[in-house]
C-alpha cells in the first residue's frame, strides 16, 4: 500500500511538472516536484495553480471587491507600511499589485518593472503584471513590448491570456486589421468564451458593418454556450457580461 501512495505523488507530481514547462515557469519548480513529490506538490498548487485557475481568479476578484467596497484604501495602506517595514521585493510586487487595483495604473507598472530589474527579472508573473498595468494606462504600445517578450522566454506561459492582451493592446492602438486577425487567432486557438466576448465588444465599439455582422455571430455562439452554464460560471463572467451589454447599447444609438 505505502508503494500505491508514493505512486499517486509521484504521479500528481509530474502533472504539476508538466503545467509548470508549458506555462513558462522557473525551472526549479521542478527540482522542487521531483525532489518533495508530495509537499512540493502541495506548494505548487497553492502557489502557482490555484491562483492562476479561473475559479480562483473570479474568487480573488470578489474578495478585493468587497473589502474595496468596506474599506477603499486599506489594502493600499498595508502594502506601503508593509514594504516601509521590510523593503522586500516581494512586498514591492504586493504594493505595484495594490495600486493596480486602487486603479493607479502609471505607479503599478513603474513599481512592476522596477521588480524586474532585481531577483524577479526572469519571472513571467512579474512581466505580465507590468503588460496589463500599462496596457490599463493607456499605453499599448509598451504593454504589447512586454507581451512580446514573455512569448520569447517563456513561450507557453498563459498562452491564452497572453493572445487576449495582444489583442486588446492592437485594438487600444486602433490598428483595426491587426486586432481582427488577433482575435481570430486567440478564437482558432483556444476557442474561449472570454476571447468571444473581448472580440464582440470591440466589434460594438468600432461599429462597421462588417465588425457588427461578427459581433451578431460571436453573440449567437455566445448564447449557445450561456444555456449550458450553471449559476456559478455566470456569476464569475457577470463582470465581462455587463462591458458587452454597455457595448451594445453603445453600437445600437449609434
Amino acid at each position: 500500500m505505502p508503494f500505491v501512495g508514493l505512486g499517486l505523488h509521484v504521479l500528481i507530481a509530474i502533472f504539476f511538472a508538466v503545467h509548470a514547462v508549458r506555462h513558462g515557469q522557473q525551472l526549479y519548480w521542478l527540482i522542487i516536484l521531483f525532489s518533495f513529490p508530495m509537499l512540493g506538490s502541495i506548494v505548487y498548487f497553492l502557489v502557482i495553480y490555484l491562483p492562476s485557475s479561473r475559479l480562483e481568479r473570479g474568487a480573488q476578484r470578489a474578495v478585493r471587491a468587497a473589502v474595496k467596497a468596506l474599506d477603499p484604501g486599506k489594502a493600499l495602506r498595508e502594502a506601503r507600511l508593509a514594504l516601509e517595514l521590510t523593503p522586500t521585493a516581494q512586498n514591492q510586487i504586493l504594493l505595484a499589485q495594490a495600486l493596480f487595483d486602487n486603479g493607479q495604473f502609471e505607479d503599478a507598472a513603474v513599481l512592476f518593472e522596477a521588480c524586474l530589474k532585481g531577483p524577479f527579472a526572469s519571472d513571467p508573473n512579474i512581466r505580465w503584471y507590468t503588460a496589463q498595468a500599462r496596457l490599463a494606462n493607456g499605453e499599448a504600445g509598451q504593454a504589447l513590448q512586454h507581451v512580446q517578450e514573455i512569448r520569447r522566454e517563456h513561450p507557453g506561459f498563459q498562452a491564452e491570456q497572453v493572445a487576449l492582451l495582444t489583442a486588446k493592446a492592437l485594438a487600444s492602438r486602433g490598428d483595426a486589421e491587426a486586432t481582427r486577425t488577433a482575435f481570430e487567432d486567440a478564437l482558432s486557438r483556444f476557442d474561449a468564451f472570454e476571447a468571444r466576448a473581448e472580440y464582440a465588444i470591440w466589434c460594438h465599439t468600432v461599429g462597421g458593418e462588417r465588425e457588427l455582422q461578427t459581433a451578431a455571430r460571436l453573440q449567437h455562439e455566445m448564447n449557445l454556450a450561456m444555456k449550458r452554464w450553471p449559476r456559478h460560471t455566470r456569476q464569475l463572467n457577470a463582470p465581462l457580461l455587463r462591458r458587452l451589454q454597455v457595448a451594445q447599447r453603445g453600437a445600437s444609438k449609434a
